[in-house]
């Protein structure tokens, strides 16, 4: 261990989202994230990363604020793993391996730093309240983006039949690597857009962005059996109107908002 590591604090009040992607993009690394604020450390100089994240915020015309300290090396790993709290949602509770699991939930471990989606997210936390509520044993479903695997595992703990797929090779690889974490299966995965498929689902999730919903409505439409439910999130509201337009076919079930963010739950009709 080094005897001094750095520690480059983000603050911004918006898009915290994609500082967090382009962050763990640029450090390979365990993000903590605490309200309006991301903390990233490493052994090696932060500064270009730094200046890489001002840039960023430049482009996207955000106010965004950073510090760049270099302190004395403590074991901040266990610092990090203290940070990270699990979450009861709906059915589940959803904790990082080190936190003990707790009786009457149904357990589902996500270890933050090796996955794309830990169940703190609005838009996944949302998600997870929707399969808890909608999805019966033995419903087919398919994870459209699946990112970390979380949903998938949240469906198939509740007996679900799950296919996953993501255009990202690694979310797929993390996704497999969460099934094996929380000793539950799927039934299939590739590489690709819900187009890949021929199958007809009880169950649809997209966790995705606005932008992604709207093109590929088509798509995820055909993945739906009659009376099906379709799961979409990952929507800011100023683009609800937008999706709820591509979608206006299906009929509305729930609207789930937390912060600006929504999810909305419809279904085709018989």
């Amino acid at each position: 261990m080094e005897e001094y590591y750095y520690e480059l604090t983000i603050n911004t009040k918006s898009s915290q989202d994609l500082f967090l992607d382009l962050l763990e993009q640029l450090t390979q690394g365990a993000v903590e994230i605490d309200e309006n604020k991301l903390i990233s450390r490493s052994e090696e100089n932060l500064e270009d990363v730094e200046f890489g994240i001002l840039e960023f915020a430049k482009a996207l015309e955000v106010e965004c604020e950073t510090s760049l300290v270099k302190k004395r090396n403590e074991d901040w790993i266990k610092k990090y793993q203290e940070s990270v709290k699990a979450i009861e949602v709906g059915k589940f509770f959803v904790r990082p391996s080190w936190v003990e699991e707790k009786d009457g939930k149904i357990d589902i471990i996500i270890n933050p730093a090796l996955s794309f989606g830990s169940g703190h997210h609005e838009t996944t936390n949302s998600c997870l309240e929707a399969i808890s509520k909608y999805i019966k044993s033995d419903d087919e479903v398919i994870d459209v983006g699946c990112g970390s695997g979380i949903l998938s595992i949240a469906a198939a703990k509740l007996g679900a039949k799950v296919d996953i797929c993501d255009t990202d090779e690694v979310c797929i690889e993390s996704s497999k690597s969460n099934f094996v974490l929380n000793n539950t299966k799927y039934n299939n995965t590739w590489t690709g857009s819900a187009s890949k498929s021929n199958k007809e689902y009880d169950f649809v999730i997209a966790n995705i962005v606005a932008d992604v919903l709207v093109m590929i409505a088509k798509e995820l439409k055909k993945c739906l059996k009659d009376g099906a439910t379709l799961v979409l999130s990952g929507i800011l509201d100023k683009h609800l109107n937008r999706v709820l337009k591509k979608f206006e076919d299906l009929e509305k079930i729930e609207v789930i908002q937390k912060n600006e963010w929504i999810t909305l739950v419809l279904k085709k009709g018989v």
